[in-house]
Formats: structure tokens, sequence, C-alpha cells
């Protein structure tokens, strides 16, 4: 927060943002800086002890800097005075030692250089920097975001095809021998009618219907679950159990988003937690420390002044919504709340209308679906019918969402706040939409919990879908494909002829309708969206993280081009390190919120009896004991007693105590920065008021 007498000073004609030219006129105001002290040979041999005490102190200082003494920010009698100390530090120590020492600084500045060697070889860095400059931090961060998903979903790719989806290709190419697990199909004959294959002569726009809905043709590939049979390969040096393979592969699939996720969490949390504090993130810091002085290209330095004037411009909007909040009186506070109160009911009852819409499209959707006449009476009808819940849900999430960001403009909070806010009504309408979607199908596969159906009764599940996963991931499936068009239309349809109009259009409504901006938090929120529908339909459709990572490789250059191309600037930009924590904080209870189903599935559902890798056993979970039962005995008791409570409670006890601890010392650590944050400030203030009165003596 700057003071008047900062104000003053950085209005002071010496002030300039680093990158541009220096006049003359400048330079008289700039203060004079201090001068390093001259070392002859005299004040070599006889130096004051406080000079001793500063050089011992810049020794110790960078004794563990893995660079050479000639890379040293010093003078040459300082690098002088450090060689000899390293020379006679290694003279006291011993031949092994000394070689230790050379090892660890060899291999640190190894590390060193190929890390800044793989910088260079990050995937879309130089987009990154280019946008960072032209639109700043935040729009910036979507990018990054959108990176991120792409390597994630690229990585568990190669984990899904190379455990499941590769060896099936490998073992039906070569014809090996496999074991069929399934029971004989004896008994009621329903639980077995799966036949997705079209019957007769099939029209080209069938084969069209087919590829967007992933039926027909689609459903008898490795995209969907009910490809996968239960079988074994068992040879004399070689076994694979494919329903173990599939089941485990999913489960470390998530184990594996999770950790991924939570480490750059962590990563985020550390930077929101330095750049949101004022004493570390003020002015005259990203002025002078922010430079980069080794850009030497003239598009580079005007890339880096945009990207500074943008969080400077950021800084300054908050700093007068605080001023302006202080002042308020407890009359305007009033009104403030009130209006508040009146928008949440407001948004609540928006919220509750698009959830019980997107459940009726759903139920009649799937109604329609099982009468296969209706649906393939007709193309666009049957299209229609087949995207109905993905177009309930996508409209939902676009219109609605223009309303909370009206709402939350009249709320009065912070431009933090407001698109925190904003995020949150976005998040719980997203997932809780697909909740909706989700449960409306639970309620049709399982006849809303009542097995003693007439549906239910015989199969376990509603016959209606002899093989379920399918369905559900067809389900996912869709909601993919039409996420990817809707993005397309939107820039083809929308962006394109908004910027054309404007520009060649001179019509006073029409400019001031102006130029599209780049809403972050909605395009994050598209991400987020994507990646849990991912999440959920991989164990149903395991290609599905590939075709994510296409549809999110594509979306990068198109969100590229429009964002160039179409998009001006923000007027409102916002904190990108707070941000980036908070995205990441929603995709991980998006993560969470995708255990839900799939849980549910494993556990409680029975699987289906004609299609799957799990197909004649009463739940899917059932796999990892069958597979453990073979195994020798002591291998079978270990395994018993790790998964008993005999042994997981004392572990959860463990986990709590140590978590208890953790917690207080993060607690004393939080007491102890902000006791360093009071001193750098009363630091600085020092600093500042001696600077005035040198300027004073003067």
């Amino acid at each position: 927060m700057l003071t008047e007498e900062d104000e003053d000073y950085f209005t002071e004609p010496g002030f300039h943002l680093p990158g541009t030219p220096i006049s003359n006129q400048m330079l008289p105001s700039l203060p004079p800086l201090p001068m390093q002290p001259q070392h002859n040979h005299h004040s070599e041999a006889g130096s004051p002890s406080s000079e001793v005490q500063q050089q011992e102190w810049i020794a110790e200082r960078l004794e563990g800097d893995s660079r050479s003494v000639k890379e040293l920010p010093l003078n040459l009698s300082e690098k002088r005075r450090i060689r000899e100390r390293q020379e006679l530090r290694m003279r006291k120590m011993s031949g092994w030692n000394s070689w230790m020492d050379r090892q660890h600084r060899a291999v640190q500045r190894l590390w060193e250089q190929t890390t800044e060697a793989f910088q260079y070889t990050e995937m879309w860095r130089g987009s990154l920097h280019r946008i960072e400059g032209h639109f700043g931090s935040g729009v910036q961060s979507y990018f990054s975001f959108l990176r991120f998903l792409v390597l994630m979903n690229f990585v568990t790719f190669l984990l899904v095809g190379g455990f499941i989806v590769i060896p099936n290709m490998v073992f039906e190419e070569l014809q090996l021998k496999i074991n069929t697990t399934s029971p004989v199909t004896t008994g009621n004959q329903t639980c077995f009618d799966y036949n997705p294959k079209r019957q007769g002569l099939v029209q080209f726009y069938e084969y069209v219907m087919d590829l967007l809905s992933g039926t027909g043709y689609m459903e008898l590939t490795y995209l969907f679950y009910g490809f996968y049979e239960n079988t074994a390969v068992d040879l004399k040096t070689f076994s694979y159990n494919i329903p173990l393979a599939y089941l485990i592969t999913i489960l470390f699939y998530f184990l594996l988003s999770l950790v991924w996720t939570v480490i750059r969490s962590v990563n985020r949390f550390k930077q929101s937690l330095v750049n949101e504090d004022s004493s570390l993130n003020n002015y005259s810091n990203k002025v002078f420390v922010g430079w980069d002085f080794c850009i030497s290209e003239e598009q580079s330095v005007r890339l880096k002044q945009n990207s500074l004037r943008y969080e400077l411009k950021m800084d300054l909007e908050e700093e007068a919504l605080k001023k302006r909040q202080a002042a308020q009186t407890k009359l305007q506070c009033t009104r403030v709340y009130t209006l508040r109160t009146i928008v949440h009911l407001l948004v609540l009852a928006l919220l509750g209308a698009a959830f019980y819409t997107i459940y009726v499209a759903t139920g009649y959707s799937q109604q329609l679906i099982s009468q296969d006449s209706v649906v393939s009476s007709n193309f666009f009808l049957g299209l229609l019918v087949q995207y109905l819940p993905s177009i309930v849900i996508t409209a939902a999430i676009t219109i609605l969402p223009i309303f909370f960001n009206i709402f939350s403009r009249l709320e009065k909070y912070s431009l933090t706040w407001e698109i925190k806010l904003t995020l949150i009504r976005c998040v719980f309408l997203r997932f809780a939409s697909l909740v909706i979607l989700l449960y409306s199908l639970w309620t049709q596969i399982t006849c809303n919990g009542q097995k003693d159906e007439s549906h239910c009764k015989t199969c376990g599940y509603n016959n209606i879908y002899p093989c379920w996963e399918t369905r559900l991931g067809q389900e996912m499936y869709k909601l993919a494909i039409f996420d990817f068009l809707t993005v397309l239309v939107m820039i083809l349809l929308v962006d394109f002829p908004r910027r054309m109009i404007v520009q060649h259009c001179s019509c006073k409504l029409i400019q001031l309708w102006g130029q599209q901006e780049f809403q972050v938090p909605s395009n994050v929120l598209d991400l987020i969206y994507g990646q849990t529908v991912c999440w959920i339909g991989t164990f149903f459709c395991p290609l599905l993280p590939l075709l994510n990572t296409i549809k999110y490789f594509i979306i990068f250059y198109l969100k590229k081009m429009t964002l160039l191309k179409n998009c001006c600037p923000a007027k409102r930009t916002f904190r990108a390190s707070s941000s980036n924590f908070f995205f990441l904080l929603v995709l991980l209870f998006g993560l969470a919120l995708s255990w839900v189903p799939i849980l549910y599935s494993i556990f409680v559902i029975t699987p289906s009896k004609a299609c799957g890798p799990f197909q004649g056993q009463f739940f899917i979970w059932d796999t990892i004991p069958n597979a453990v039962e073979p195994l020798p005995q002591v291998t079978k008791e270990f395994l018993y007693f790790i998964s008993s409570q005999a042994f997981l409670v004392p572990i959860f006890l463990l986990l709590c105590i140590l978590i208890s601890y953790l917690v207080a010392l993060a607690n004393s650590y939080g007491q102890l920065v902000k006791e360093l944050k009071v001193y750098m400030q009363l630091e600085g203030r020092d600093k500042h008021f001696l600077v005035k009165q040198i300027n004073r003596t003067e």
C-alpha cells in the first residue's frame, strides 16, 4: 500500500518503467547510489573488523552456491578472498571429503543446467510468453492450466492404453490361448440380449449418428467398456488377467491424477501466499525488481512492459476499492447486504429451475432412446434425442453465468472476490448438472434402487439396459463431443462475426457493445467441466483420455487464435496467483466428484451379464478377492491383514496424529512469517526515511 510520500516519490520526473529510455531531465532527480569502498593494498592488510566480518559473511553465504567464482556478482578483490578461503578449506579437508565436495558441486551444477535446458523444451513456451505480455498473467494462467490438462490426459492415456487397450489388441491379433471365465449363460436370456449391430441396410447418416453418439458400430470398438471380455491369458511363462488389469489400472489412473493435481496445487499455493501479501508485492518491487535484464529484442521489451502495466493496473483497482469500502457508512453497508441477500435468492431460483429441466430432459431422452424405431426414423430427430441432455446442460451452463456476472457486479465485492464468487456459482451449476444427469441415469438403471421391481428383478439392474456401463460411457462421450462442438461453433459463428461487425460498423450501439474480452473464469470452468466428464467416463470409455487430449490440444490453438484476433485486453484484470490455486482446488473437487459414480458402480451395482470384463460377477470388486484366492497362504493372509480393520484403524490414527502435528507446525511457522513481514515493513520504512534524509542533506 502506497503512502503519500511513496506517491510523491513515484510521481517524480525521475520515475520511469524499466525498458524505456531515460531522458536527461530524469537524471538529476534520481537519488545517488551508494559508493562501494575502494580496496587497495593497505586496506587489505589492515582492514577494520567490520569489513572482515562482512567479507566472512559474504563468503559463508556463497559457499553453497554451485556457480564458479568468476560468475559471482562481486569485485575482483572479493572473488580473490573467496577463492583463497575455498582453497584453504579444501587443504584442511581429507582427500575423500574433498572429492565428495567436488562431485556434489558438479552434480548440482549439472542439475541446474539440465533444468534450464528443459525449460526451453516446454510445450507452448513462446506462446505463453506472448499471451502474458499482451493480456497479462491472468489470461496466461488459463493457457498454462490448459497445457497442464493436455499433459495429464496424455500421460494417463499412456497408462490406460498400455495396460488395457494394447494388451487386448495384442492378444486378439496373436490369437493367444484365452481362458474365458464367464459363466454359462443359462436362465433368463433377457439379461444376455445385447446386440448393438444395426440390422439390414444401413444408410450413411446412421454411420454419422453412430460416430457422434457412440452407438452402433462404435460400441464394437475398444472405445467402450462393452467391447472388452472377461478373459485371461494363461501361458506357461506368462499370464495376464484382463478384468484385474482393467480395475487396477483405472484405480491407479485416479491415484495418478490425484497426486499430480495435488503437487501442482501445493506449488501454486506457495506462490499465492507470497504474491498475495502486500508487503512482498508492492509497486516498487514490481517496477524495480520485476524487470528481466536479459531481454534484448524490442518486441520482448514491449511484451514485458505490458505485463508489468497490467499487474500495476490490477493493484491500483484493488486499492481504490478497499478505500471506498472503508469509507462506507452503516446505511450503505445495510443496503449492500440486503442487495446481496436478494441476489443469492435469485441465483438459487435459477439453479433450481436448471436442475429440474436437466432431470426431465434426461428421463425423456432415455425413454425415446429405448424406442429404437422413433430414434432411427429421422436423422436430425434421432440426433436431437441423443444429445438432448447435453444440449440442456450446455444451455444452462452458457446462459446462467451471464446472469451470475451481472449479479456479482451488483453485490459490490472486490475484483478478486467477485471472480471467486462467480466461479463458485458456476462450479456448483456445472457439477450439480452432472450430478443430476448421473442421478437420472441411476434411477433408470437401478429402478430407483428397488431391485424387486419387474424390470430389475431378473438381472439385478434394468433389463432395458443390457450393457448399462456402455450406456453411461456413451453419455460421457456425447458430453465431451458436444463440449468441443460448442467451443468450435462459438468461435466460428460468434467471436469472428462479432469482431467483423464491431470493426466495420460505426453504429454507436454496436460500438458500445464493443470488442469481446477474454473471460478467464468461464473458460477455466469449461476446462474443469470437460476434465470431470473425462474422469467419470474413463471407467466406461477407456479411450476418453485420448479424445480429451486431442480436444484440448485443438482448443489451445483455437483459443489462442480467437484471443489474438478477436479479443481485446480485459478492462478489469485480476490477480493470477490466487486464481491459479483456486482453479486447481476446483479441479480437485471435480476429481472427488468423479469418484462417487465410479465407486458406486464398483461396489454396489451388479455388472452387466451380457458385456464387459466383469460379466458373471455379483460386483466388480469381486475381481480382487478372486485374484487373491490362488495365491499362497502366507501371501493371502498378509493381503487380508493389510485390508482389515486391525491394520487400517492404527494407520488412520497415526495419520491423524501426523496431520495434527503438521497443522501445529504450520501455525507456528505462520506466526513467525507474520512477524518477519512486520519486520520487513519496518525495514522498508527505515530505508525510505534514510533516502529522504540523504536527499535533504544534498
